[in-house]
């Protein structure tokens, strides 16, 4: 894989933890948090936040590294990769054996050591909104939009696809540079990633993104 395009670096120390975002999204008169009917009615949300939107779905390609946090506070890093629309590889720091790997169709997540893997179709996962060609905030899959001074907050689920599962995408709003997101699933656990050290534009090989079919059909 080789990158074309000027890196885009985000510093570490301006990520912003879920805990720190939800005491933010509690506080009195911190911007304005859109839910509901009222996200999606006529002019709302705003401009800025389309914007912020619509510079996301234009990055086609991006690559860096991540921290993730699970639900029950555990930490892993590694490296991802994105391709839009729908591809996704995630690998993780050793000692870690996970892979992540989304082809455009399924998500499978495997366990390298055990030589293991659980497939899933993207479409039925919150990570196909995160990967979709355009997020367009008028639509119904839009459960929620805030706007602060150092962050704009946008909640993606829909529950008759992916029941109380939701993804929340936090940007930078001067830069409109992704800086983390956060999958909460039915039972309201959330699971966190921190992404830094992001370059777009970048060209990938094929194998980046292909599913080991024939490992995953042995299972």
């Amino acid at each position: 894989m080789t990158a074309n395009s000027k890196p885009a670096s985000l510093e570490t120390t301006s990520l912003l933890t879920r805990r720190i975002f939800l005491a933010g999204a509690a506080a009195a008169g911190l911007g304005l948090w859109l839910e509901g009917p009222a996200a999606l009615a006529a002019g709302d949300p705003s401009q800025a936040a389309q914007k912020v939107a619509d510079h996301f779905s234009s990055v086609k390609t991006m690559m860096g590294e991540f921290v993730q946090f699970g639900p029950r506070g555990e930490q892993t890093g590694g490296k991802f990769y994105i391709e839009r629309p729908g591809k996704l590889r995630f690998n993780y720091e050793k000692p870690s054996p996970m892979r992540v790997i989304s082809d455009g169709r399924n998500l499978v997540i495997g366990n390298t050591k055990l030589k293991t893997w659980d497939i899933y179709p993207l479409s039925k996962t919150p990570l196909s909104l995160l990967l979709a060609d355009k997020i367009d905030l008028g639509h119904q899959m839009v459960r929620g939009v805030k706007e602060e001074s150092d962050l704009t907050t946008i909640v993606l689920g829909d529950r008759t696809i992916f029941g109380d599962s939701t993804i929340t995408l936090m940007f930078d709003p001067a830069s409109f540079e992704l800086r983390q997101w956060t999958i909460t699933d039915p039972q309201a656990k959330d699971t966190t990633v921190m992404i830094f050290n992001v370059q777009t534009g970048v060209k990938f090989d094929d194998r980046v993104f292909t599913v080991p079919y024939d490992s995953v059909n042995r299972r």
